[in-house]
């Protein structure tokens, strides 16, 4: 015989309408009701039908959250965090409140990106998170703004995490933007701060924000110092003039924008456009060594782009940091156990994960004006240090 929603109140000896609040979450009960009416679902062994209470509620169970490579820890870190939030820390296997995280994997495909949208919107989904940098597109800015309004207005809660603020859009709950200038200038300050001058850029693909942002941050330290004017980064119209295949955070390989003629105050010798890629990386190094023989540095786009760059390093025969500092961005699990420990910027992406979860959930007060900048930190390490004489610079052996 199937078990109701009124069996349940009746064993809790309370109303249907107080089984229906603890079960959806959605208003506030008291601690001691809302343990009798989950130890009665447990002792009843009692199914919501969610089909049936998304068609009454505005809403359903589910919430969706996009990612560009879910086996990149950058992304993966951010999900994993916001799913605890989203499905619930307490481990008693009883569902009072929880959602269904769902992550979707986009492969850094603006399209998939909005096919993921529709679907979750057909679903009714409670809320989406989307993660990861944005496509400086105007058209799939345009598509963003409409689809995450239609979202917005069904009820579902939107939030973005390491994202910023989509301009023009009323849709967003809360958007959690990581510092990626910030980041970006105070890594090339601390080279500057070393004694470096010709320092070598690995970028992220064009058209991106976090490439952008992260560029912008580094052409602005050069510029301070007086080595260059970021007014004539071109940082607005896009940086470079390669060509890139989407975001490929690592293993999505594509052709390394060999440009970098956009204009950047004089640096454009010194900048390689390319995938979020571990080839990339490497490629790009090459190519800079190539362009710069008295290169004493170089900054990568991110982690995974910095260690094809130690490698390209070391593959022509010099040693890191003696002879060339490298640094990455992101503070991935694995930066800090290369050899030598990889310099870069830490962002929390678990915190930054978490937070976005609990808003989703609306479990947290969304910022002022529903935008938090988030900081990034610098994390000084072994591989960067005061650049040698370039002549006659010693070999690995």
């Amino acid at each position: 015989m199937t078990v109701t929603l009124a069996d349940v109140a009746a064993r809790a000896r309370v109303s249907p309408a107080t089984v229906s609040r603890v079960l959806n979450g959605n208003y506030p009960v008291a601690a001691a009701t809302r343990e009798r009416v989950l130890r009665a679902v447990d002792d009843l062994d009692y199914v919501l039908n969610g089909p049936a209470s998304s068609l009454a509620a505005a809403t359903s169970d589910l919430v969706g959250i996009l990612v560009n490579d879910i086996a990149d820890p950058f992304f993966g870190i951010m999900a994993g965090a916001a799913q605890t939030e989203i499905g619930g820390q307490e481990g008693t296997g009883r569902a009072g409140g929880e959602k269904l995280a769902v992550v979707c994997n986009t492969g850094g495909s603006p399209e998939r990106e909005l096919t993921y949208l529709t679907l979750l919107q057909r679903q009714r989904a409670a809320a989406v998170i989307l993660t990861g940098g944005a496509l400086e597109d105007p058209g799939h800015i345009a598509a963003m703004t409409t689809k995450l309004a239609k979202l917005a207005d069904a009820g579902t809660r939107v939030v973005l995490c390491g994202r910023p603020p989509l301009p023009g859009s009323d849709a967003i709950v809360a958007s959690l933007a990581f510092d990626n200038r910030g980041g970006g200038r105070r890594l090339t300050e601390h080279l500057l701060t070393l004694g470096h001058r010709r320092i070598g850029y690995v970028a992220g693909p064009l058209e991106r924000t976090t490439t952008r942002h992260r560029l912008e941050g580094h052409l602005a330290a050069l510029a301070a110092a007086g080595l260059g004017d970021p007014a004539s980064s071109g940082a607005e119209r896009g940086v470079g003039s390669g060509e890139s295949h989407g975001e490929g955070r690592p293993g999505h390989e594509g052709q390394e924008g060999r440009g970098g003629h956009g204009g950047h105050g004089g640096h454009e010798e010194l900048i390689v456009h390319g995938p979020y890629s571990r080839r990339a990386g490497y490629e790009a190094t090459l190519e800079l060594l190539r362009r710069a023989p008295d290169l004493t540095a170089v900054v990568a786009a991110n982690d995974t782009v910095a260690l094809g760059a130690c490698a390209a390093v070391r593959d022509q025969g010099l040693r890191i940091p003696e002879d060339v500092s490298v640094a990455g961005f992101d503070d991935l699990p694995f930066s800090v156990d290369a050899t030598p420990a990889l310099t870069t910027v830490r962002l929390p992406l678990h915190e930054a994960g978490a937070r976005a979860g609990r808003l989703a959930m609306g479990t947290e007060t969304p910022p002022p004006g529903g935008i938090a900048t988030i900081t990034a930190e610098l994390m000084a390490r072994a591989s960067t240090a005061p650049p040698r004489a370039t002549e006659g610079r010693g070999r690995a052996d």
